[in-house]
């Protein structure tokens, strides 16, 4: 990351936290960088509670249950929004017509990076904001 765009410091004396998070900016990722292991993917979890980890570490979702298909379509709207931002792209999913289910991985590493935290928590500040 560049200096206008530090990375948050998440060693062993610093938590990882959703202000960090939401204060950091996705960088371009075409792979040559390691993705995060069990430990670390658990830790970096720790910041964004509304997601599960994947039973393989390589992922990370979040479900929710909206009142209708409307605002379905308005949370959709919303986190595509974010992800152009951010140049990051999450799987999207809606079923049962109100059902919104988010994935966060980094396609071009097969696992997690920093980007997949970063997006999960401006996804929350979002639809936790109701806008």
């Amino acid at each position: 990351m560049s200096e206008s765009n530090p990375k948050p410091n998440f060693g062993e004396d610093s938590a990882i936290n959703a202000v960090s998070l939401c204060t950091s900016k996705c960088v371009p990722c075409e792979g040559g960088i390691p993705k995060l292991d069990r430990v670390q993917a658990t830790q970096w979890c720790r910041a964004t509670p509304s997601w599960t980890l994947s039973s393989d570490a390589n992922r990370i979702s979040r479900t929710m249950k909206c009142k209708n298909f409307a605002e379905a379509l308005t949370h959709l709207n919303q986190i595509a929004a974010l992800a152009e931002t951010e140049q990051h792209h999450p799987d999207l999913h809606l079923t049962g017509y109100r059902n919104l289910g988010i994935e966060l991985t980094t396609h071009a590493i097969d696992g997690l990076s920093m980007n997949d935290f970063v997006l999960a928590a401006k996804i929350d500040q979002a639809l936790d904001a109701g806008g």
